[in-house]
């Protein structure tokens, strides 16, 4: 909630930076987030540090990022303040935790990491709607100073009672796991994630500059992508709930059909709801740490390119965004190709054990 959540508000940053005509060229550095991957990782299998100590550090990171930006006067400052610290922050927290609640469930797996997810969809209804004000009221420097104290605060509590089960399940916490490349299920895993992760990134980043773009006010788009992440909150739980019960693969891939209806912002992040779960499947519980450190890696080149994409196709006119939607559902059904690859896997797989 206090990390994706923040990170969702970056909308409401990138399209006042767009309608003030500052820090331009400013896009979501996530890349950074996924970069740090590996050393999450490494850290939180490290005995000296654990899960724990690299949340901390994550949260340490968040808010440093936030009060660097409160002073940056020049775009490169931004860069390194709301973009490098922010993005490694953000990574040391989710790299850390992602892999926790799947360890702790077996029946009800993904309806439990789901529930864990829907709180970065919830976190960006309430930082989308507070953001937008305490910018209107208090301007961008205090926004900035009221977000890195709320974030070292919960951030920083809630790593000390955080608990994983490495030690009892024997996760193996490996940073480069290349040998994972060459199982087949496992590329079709990366597939479906890359595809989605681009997008995903272009909705989330893109929604409150479209609203402005079609005549909208700065409160209104704001309240739109508030409900979209509110969407996220309420859809997340009910697609790892569904996702037990129909199948993790079955929902994963139908999820990126049911993107183009009208519950858009309740399933364009399923793959958040069913990510680490899908990846137990795929690997293995002892393999997830591992498994998702290259996915994070591989995660890179969407979360990196993918709104700088989404921008330089918007057009001027009422009908900006028309190539943005274009190119955002073709990834989605690319997505739900690699779903329904993996899927058919899956079942092959299991008729064959049937078998013997």
């Amino acid at each position: 909630m206090h990390t994706w959540g923040l990170n969702s508000s970056f909308s409401v940053f990138l399209a006042y930076y767009l309608r003030e005509g500052v820090f331009e060229g400013a896009t979501p550095l996530v890349l950074l987030a996924f970069l740090s991957s590996p050393i999450a990782t490494a850290l939180a299998g490290w005995k000296r540090v654990g899960t724990r100590l690299t949340i901390f550090i994550g949260s340490i990171f968040v808010s440093v990022s936030f009060i660097g930006a409160s002073f940056a006067t020049q775009f490169w400052q931004l860069l390194l303040s709301q973009g490098v610290s922010f993005g490694v922050g953000m990574g040391l927290c989710f790299v850390a935790s992602a892999p926790v609640p799947p360890q702790w469930f077996t029946k009800r797996r993904s309806f439990a990491n789901a529930i864990a997810a829907a709180g970065s969809g919830f976190g960006g209804l309430c930082y989308s709607l507070s953001t937008n004000a305490m910018i209107t009221r208090l301007g961008l420097p205090w926004t900035f100073r009221i977000l890195a104290i709320i974030a070292f605060v919960v951030n920083g509590a809630a790593s000390f009672f955080i608990r994983d089960r490495n030690a009892s399940i024997g996760s193996v916490h490996i940073a480069f796991n290349w040998k994972l490349f060459k199982r087949v299920p496992f590329q079709l895993f990366e597939g479906w994630l890359f595809l989605s992760m681009l997008g995903y990134t272009i909705l989330v980043f893109s929604i409150v500059d479209y609203c402005r773009s079609v005549g909208l006010s700065a409160s209104e788009a704001s309240l739109v992508g508030a409900l979209f992440n509110m969407a996220q909150g309420i859809g997340r739980p009910i697609i790892g709930l569904s996702s037990d019960k129909v199948g993790r693969l079955n929902i994963s891939m139908l999820s990126g059909c049911i993107v183009f209806a009208i519950l858009n912002g309740a399933v364009a992040g399923a793959m958040w709801a069913t990510l680490a779960p899908v990846c137990a499947e795929v690997v293995g519980l002892a393999l997830i740490p591992s498994a998702m450190s290259l996915t994070f890696l591989v995660l890179v080149l969407p979360a990196t390119f993918a709104e700088v994409i989404g921008l330089s196709l918007k057009k001027s006119g009422p009908r900006a965004y028309l190539d943005v939607q274009v190119f955002t559902g073709f990834m989605y059904m690319g997505a739900f190709a690699f779903g329904w690859a993996l899927r058919a896997w899956k079942v092959q797989e299991l008729e064959e054990a049937h078998r013997k």
